[in-house]
């Protein structure tokens, strides 16, 4: 994916490796990064371990700059970045959270077992396929006014539980309620909302899918069972993010931090790590819109999922609550949050950004619902069309180690032009056909960008997050049937 990275790693053990801080006089911390001897090899293969570097050169940056085993080069940030900032000399940067503001996962469980949709497999795809709707540009079912917009941005999913599309319950097991508070719609540009209006309750394009999956293994029976999950039975994943809005919005306040860093003679490496002071206005004005963002990110969730259990109860003719289908978890894995974390055995609230990694917080944690509170967070691992997801819980090791973080996913091993020249559509569907999963598209050539050739293998992926005990394995999905953007 470009040119490969010469730089030192320092073989910690067998799952942590380190940058030094004597790498780059400018670094204020080390690097480290979460993964294997084989797993390196695809990590030396783009400049992402630079950027790495590069963020532990920021100003206020607390504890290590870390990265998750399914890392690749990103705008500024590495995708697969956590790092956490002091609030009163630390910044906050546009390029930690990423584009796709709170692009995250969200998992159904239900009573149905195989048998009981075996032969409705390609019925149910087409019906997730019609009724939400997928693509570049694509329009959702929902027409709402500028004011109806600003009370997505400002309360989230709850807005979509409020007009009937979901089930309270939802927001009780989605990250932060589904509300990241200290949203102010007024900061988001008219530009950015006009993109908003027609997108909510829509998939969109790239690596954001709806799957039926198959629960093929459990690896942890007692947490398993907190979440309702069980060996043999069908669940429904959806990946997806803030669309157009959170582009915009990153994109408006990457402008903006140009000029906050000459305003603050702050010293960068490299210009995309674009950032302001914390407590500044920049960038308090910054985490309120992307507060707003993650909040049209929640909502858009909460109508595609509200939809997908009309979808798979209209074609088996059974009402959705009936089947069981409650939602396990929703989480969020590029976003900025305020978290209280433990340095140097004292206390402190950070700014925690995350991009391309997921929440993994422990048991008998405050942040995480009642119902799980003895076992702790679940953390959703979505994986590529032809292979496995999973269902991982939190750790206290993660607290003490990456910030209360764990991996996103696979991680990208080709970009999407090197992807579609190298795989033809037409091939990868009669290769996922002959492993029986059905699979609709809505846009020419996603197929290919998304094969799973291009992407790293998420078993060894997760193999890393449990060995490293930042997350543990409850349990393990393949895709039975997915609808893609």
């Amino acid at each position: 994916m470009g040119e490969k990275w010469k730089g030192p790693l320092e073989k910690i053990d067998d799952y942590h490796f380190r940058i030094p801080k004597s790498y780059r006089p400018e670094m204020r911390t080390e690097g480290i990064i979460f993964t294997d001897e084989e797993l390196l090899k695809s990590i030396r293969e783009d400049q992402a371990p630079e950027q790495i570097a590069n963020v532990a050169t920021l100003p206020g940056i607390a504890g290590n700059s870390l990265a998750m085993p399914d890392i690749h080069w990103g705008y500024g940030f590495p995708i697969g970045g956590v790092a956490a900032t002091y609030l009163e000399e630390g910044i906050i940067s546009p390029g930690g959270v990423g584009y796709d503001i709170n692009c995250g996962v969200r998992l159904l469980r239900s009573d149905l077992q195989l048998k009981d949709i075996q032969d409705k497999i390609p019925q149910l795809v087409d019906s997730l396929f019609v009724n939400i709707p997928s693509g570049v540009g694509s329009k959702g079912k929902i027409r709402i006014s500028q004011k109806e917009l600003d009370e997505v941005l400002n309360i989230g999913a709850k807005w979509a539980v409020d007009k009937g599309l979901g089930w309270s319950e939802d927001l009780k097991f989605t990250e932060e309620g589904g509300r990241l508070k200290g949203a102010d719609p007024t900061l988001v540009s008219e530009r950015a909302k006009k993109r908003g209006l027609p997108q909510l309750g829509t998939l969109g394009s790239g690596n954001h899918f709806l799957e039926i999956q198959l629960v093929e293994e459990v690896y942890d029976s007692k947490t398993a069972s907190a979440f309702g999950i069980f060996k043999g039975q069908i669940v429904v994943m959806i990946h997806t993010g803030s669309r157009g809005l959170g582009y915009q919005v990153c994109d408006d306040y990457l402008k903006v931090m140009k000029g906050a860093i000459e305003k603050y003679n702050i010293k960068l490496p490299d210009r995309q790590l674009a950032c302001a002071p914390v407590n500044s206005k920049e960038g308090k004005d910054y985490f309120a819109a992307m507060a707003c963002a993650a909040n049209y990110a929640w909502a858009n969730r909460q109508c595609i999922i509200h939809w997908a259990r009309e979808a798979i109860g209209k074609v088996l003719n059974v009402d959705p609550l009936r089947l069981g289908m409650r939602q396990v978890y929703d989480v969020a894995h590029n976003i900025a949050k305020f978290e209280e974390h433990t340095i140097s055995g004292k206390k402190v609230r950070l700014c925690v950004h995350r991009k391309g990694a997921t929440r993994s917080f422990p048991s008998h944690h405050p942040d995480i619902p009642q119902a799980y509170y003895e076992v702790g967070q679940p953390v959703l691992i979505p994986g590529d069309m032809g292979r496995n997801s999973y269902l991982l819980v939190g750790t206290e090791r993660a607290m003490k180690e990456s910030f209360g973080s764990t991996c996103h996913g696979a991680g990208r091993l080709m970009s999407r032009t090197a992807a579609k020249r190298a795989i033809n559509d037409q091939e990868l569907r009669k290769e996922l056909d002959k492993k029986g999963i059905v699979v609709r598209a809505a846009t020419g050539g996603v197929l290919s960008e998304e094969a799973p050739l291009a992407y790293k293998d998420v078993n060894k992926v997760v193999e890393v997050c449990q060995g490293a005990g930042i997350s543990l394995k409850v349990a393990k999905m393949r895709p039975l049937g997915c609808a893609k953007g």
